[in-house]
């Protein structure tokens, strides 16, 4: 993982405009290179710059691909930081959400020295919940938040 920049606009592009990205995360209006670009200079930077920790692309170490994103967020509608995943249709089920998250989470209790993250998902998105469930999160309840009118199931984890 490394975090994202301006050099992944690209696979940003990519990415939030899979299906399930916008099924379940949200249409981001990404719709050219120059978008993603923007995007990532207005929505992510500025947190990283902020905060220390963000957005960060998933990289094959094998073959050096940028397969998934995962990062660690201040949303101004939920109490704390959370964190969030998603991955190319190609690597979904296969264990490298898991792996990234979990690196992510350990990284966040030690060298962030946050005490809790929470997680919000879609209500049926099944297996984000199944791999919120998996990093030991526990539900406490629904939430929602401003660029989504919906409902998101909210879980936390205390470290």
């Amino acid at each position: 993982m490394k975090p994202t920049d301006i050099e992944d606009a690209a696979f940003i592009f990519n990415l939030l405009n899979t299906p399930k990205w916008i099924e379940f995360i949200g249409n981001r209006n990404i719709e050219n290179i120059e978008d993603a670009k923007k995007y990532i200079e207005n929505k992510m930077l500025p947190q990283l710059h902020r905060l220390g920790f963000g957005n960060y692309t998933v990289i094959l170490k094998s073959n050096k691909n940028k397969i998934g994103l995962c990062g660690l967020y201040d949303r101004e509608d939920l109490d704390g930081i959370d964190i969030g995943f998603a991955f190319l249709p190609d690597f979904e089920g296969k264990g490298y959400a898991l792996e990234a998250a979990s690196k992510l989470l350990q990284i966040a209790s030690t060298e962030f020295n946050l005490s809790q993250v929470s997680a919000i998902t879609d209500l049926h998105n099944l297996a984000s919940q199944n791999l919120i469930k998996k990093l030991g999160f526990k539900k406490v309840g629904l939430t929602s938040i401003s660029n989504q009118t919906k409902k998101l199931l909210l879980y936390k984890k205390i470290f």
